[in-house]
């Protein structure tokens, strides 16, 4: 599988530094060509043996080791690596990285990285939650690195929360779907619209939804990785693309409608993540209402999905999302055929780890001869489960 491919880790002084063992001896057996760069602290959790015979190759702890032979390591690593991945990625080190630190040769070598880089961060719950973590990772996410963060759960300290890493199967996906990028949506146009729109009442409140633009975030990287030419129509959003793709922003359903009929004839594929608000108010108040009591009436908004499986074109695909509360096979099957459209994925809301603002989905991807249901992932894995089953209906 990582053939001719090579992964080098960066690991650093946390107690899940023993899981990487098992990462490192799966890449090893679907033929990667390993190198472990560890910290000195995450030498007191796993010896650097145990790393070089499950590697074949020799661990990197000093900067100024020389029994080598002579080459400046750091940026020849950097040259050779199709991917680099710290695991775990402690508090301290998502600082450094963060900051353009490098101080030690792990820091050092990520300075010198041009690959897809993915960190794995893993501490204690009162770390992860902090303010400068979340700065960090944040600023990591806008720079292009990818973050792949475990579930909440039982932690080494003793506690219960957020700041387990990854589990190895985890990262082992991600690594995958980072070092081998498919090129099967290559000379495409796609369409994707994401997050909500919003209908203003009057100057300070207005009618909208939960819709964070996760899932269209995520559909429009994954698109963009595997060769297609992307453009989102973006409402109001939390999380943005980071592939490079270009962004038409629009606030109302009706100037979402109006951008995404304007653009759909030059698109292959239209994807429609976006949640817009299905009502607007009829008579807008310029200033902010002050009565006890407030009566508004309402007017359906345009069915933007049901316009564009109208006008589409038979060389042109579809796909549309339906969340639901309550029979969700039904309610998207209707929706599919109403809207004449090529896949509906569905999913409810009600699930723990499903639907607007989490990072993970469940979802089921109906179409005319596809029936798929996915358990839960993360948005991004579930993005390229729709492409794929896009590509293949």
């Amino acid at each position: 599988m990582f053939t001719n491919r090579t992964v080098v880790i960066g690991v650093t002084g946390g107690i899940a530094a023993y899981k990487i063992c098992t990462l490192v001896s799966a890449l090893r057996k679907n033929h990667a060509d390993v190198h472990v760069i560890m910290t000195a602290h995450a030498t007191e959790f796993v010896s650097p043996l145990t790393f070089e015979t499950l590697s074949g190759n020799r661990v990197i702890v000093d900067t100024f080791d020389r029994e080598f032979e002579w080459e400046v390591e750091h940026v020849s690593l950097a040259a050779k690596a199709d991917i680099f991945v710290v695991a775990p990625a402690t508090g301290n080190f998502l600082g450094k990285y963060a900051s353009g630190i490098a101080d030690d040769f792990l820091t050092t070598t990520a300075m010198a990285m041009k690959c897809p880089t993915l960190v794995c961060p893993a501490m204690n719950f009162r770390m992860m939650d902090a303010a400068a973590t979340s700065y960090n990772v944040k600023l990591l996410k806008e720079r292009g690195v990818h973050v792949l963060l475990g579930s909440t759960g039982w932690l080494a300290c003793g506690e219960n929360g957020d700041g387990r890493m990854a589990e190895p199967e985890e990262i082992f996906d991600r690594i995958k779907s980072l070092a081998l990028p498919k090129s099967d949506y290559l000379g495409k146009k796609i369409l994707v619209t994401s997050g909500a729109t919003r209908e203003d009442i009057d100057g300070v409140r207005c009618i909208t939804n939960y819709s964070s633009g996760k899932m269209g975030s995520a559909i429009a990287d994954a698109a963009a990785k595997r060769g297609a030419d992307v453009t989102v129509v973006e409402g109001v959003a939390f999380v943005h693309p980071t592939a490079f793709v270009r962004t038409v922003r629009v606030k109302t359903t009706t100037e979402m409608y109006d951008e995404v009929l304007r653009l759909l004839p030059d698109f292959d594929i239209v994807i429609k993540a976006a949640a817009p608000s299905d009502y607007r108010v009829v008579r807008r108040a310029e200033n902010k209402l002050k009565e006890d009591t407030l009566t508004l009436e309402l007017v359906k908004n345009p069915d933007i999905a049901a316009e564009v499986g109208a006008r589409k074109r038979p060389d042109q695909k579809l796909v549309i999302f339906c969340a639901e509360t309550e029979n969700l096979i039904p309610n998207a099957r209707r929706k599919l055929e109403r809207k004449n459209a090529d896949l509906v994925v569905a999913n409810d809301v009600t699930q723990e780890g499903a639907g607007f603002e989490t990072d993970t989905n469940i979802v089921t991807i109906l179409g005319k001869e596809v029936y798929d249901e996915v358990t839960r992932r993360p948005k991004s894995e579930i993005a390229d489960v729709i492409l794929d089953r896009l590509h293949d209906c």
